[in-house]
């Protein structure tokens, strides 16, 4: 039996339009001053317990952790933002100027139950704003996100926006929040949930818990002045850039490092799984991992919840540029020219391939057809003792002679 891909992986096929949406939604970004980055797959497995929080289920059930040959413990990166700010911190980017604006895409793993849109090996397009605190800056990385989807095509898109406060007030909301659920009639697993992480619990999808959370105290309502004016100012910035939102008073992200500015992005076209990406600011993420107060935000978008979207509105996203130019060529001294042809003509830019093997006219040509190339170069010795090259639109089936020494300015003054 053939061997297949492990349960909760998947192969990306040639027009599947992954390229075009990993891109498309980190395009705006690049615009935007945002520079590539790349961090490892596998990181320290204490960056993401003390940076993603020890408490998370993404820490202490999802993490696919192993020890290597120096008993050091390693685990591949469940999320982008830790090992971005470790790079940042390794290698000095914040001594230089600020913000650090970077962009990554790449796949993530987590250890999750299969479905429609979740895979334990997944891919992500991801932006990080680190160094400042500037409500201006956390409006833009919202709105490049936004444009991103927008790029795409995609209409159905919504932005849930809200803020969790900060050190300064989350402790008292947290106090309040807690004595508010303990009164619950809540199970034995989610009463040790409000213990943990009481924020989590709002997060609930029952509805039986719903129901009960209706008196709830929301974080949105008890922020300090300061945080207050900071989102405040940042719904001002997403107004004036034109990117309509909902106020999301109980939203809550998987990941502990959130503080202030959180928003998801969700499509009602998915069901269950609606989110196609978050995220938010996380001022105290370099101080947990042992650098120095560096505030950040940023986000992660989800190729596969992005193709899913678009499929559920009917939009076919683009595949990667195909060929311009099918060589076919007739006869041992046509089969050796047209290796230098195509050579030449992607020296010049021109995308081309070449009928390999032994194929005969009728052979080739379907080739030709197959190829999904603009055009088709047929060659034959006795062409070549003529010193021309029949040139063929591959759409309309017109053809003419060409002089082969024109044969590469002509193709391309085709193309333009």
């Amino acid at each position: 039996m053939a061997f297949q891909a492990p349960k909760g992986t998947y192969d990306v096929l040639p027009g599947s339009g992954f390229l075009a949406v990993r891109d498309g939604l980190l395009a705006p970004a690049e615009l935007a001053g945002y520079s590539y980055i790349e961090s490892p797959v596998f990181e320290d497995t204490e960056l993401f317990a003390r940076g993603v929080g020890a408490s998370t289920d993404v820490v202490s059930k999802e993490m696919f952790t192993f020890t290597d040959r120096g008993d050091r413990s390693l685990t591949l990166r469940p999320e982008g933002t830790a090992g971005v700010v470790r790079a940042v911190l390794q290698h000095g980017l914040h001594h230089g100027q600020l913000p650090v604006k970077l962009r990554y895409a790449g796949p993530m793993f987590r250890a999750e139950r299969p479905q429609a849109g979740r895979f334990r090996q997944f891919q992500q397009s991801g932006i990080e704003a680190i160094g400042l605190v500037d409500p201006a800056l956390d409006a833009e990385v919202v709105a490049l996100a936004w444009e991103g989807f927008r790029s795409l095509g995609l209409t159905g898109v919504r932005l849930l926006l809200t803020s969790l406060g900060d050190p300064t007030c989350r402790p008292a909301y947290r106090e309040e929040l807690t004595a508010f659920l303990t009164g619950l009639d809540l199970d034995e697993a989610t009463r040790a949930r409000v213990l943990i992480n009481p924020l989590r619990v709002l997060d609930d999808k029952r509805e039986s818990v719903q129901k009960q959370l209706a008196g709830a105290p929301l974080m949105p309502d008890r922020l300090c002045a300061d945080c207050k004016a900071h989102h405040d100012a940042v719904i001002e910035g997403l107004q004036s850039l034109g990117v309509p939102f909902e106020p999301a008073p109980r939203l809550v992200r998987g990941l502990d490092y959130y503080m202030r500015t959180t928003f998801e992005f969700v499509h009602d076209g998915l069901g269950a799984q609606s989110a196609v990406g978050g995220g938010g600011r996380y001022d105290g993420l370099s101080e947990a991992i042992g650098g120095p107060h560096l505030p950040g935000i940023g986000w992660a978008l989800g190729i596969e919840r992005t193709l899913l979207a678009l499929e559920s509105e009917g939009i076919t996203p683009p595949s990667e540029k195909g060929l311009d130019v099918y060589v076919v060529s007739l006869g041992v001294m046509a089969k050796a020219w047209a290796v230098t042809a195509v050579g030449a003509f992607r020296k010049a830019g021109v995308a081309s391939d070449l009928a390999y093997g032994d194929r005969g006219l009728k052979g080739a040509m379907k080739a030709a057809d197959r190829s999904g190339a603009r055009w088709a170069v047929v060659v034959g010795d006795r062409d070549l003792e003529a010193g021309v090259a029949q040139l063929k639109d591959l759409r309309n089936g017109d053809q003419l002679a060409v002089p082969l020494a024109e044969l590469t300015p002509t193709v391309l003054e085709k193309l333009a």
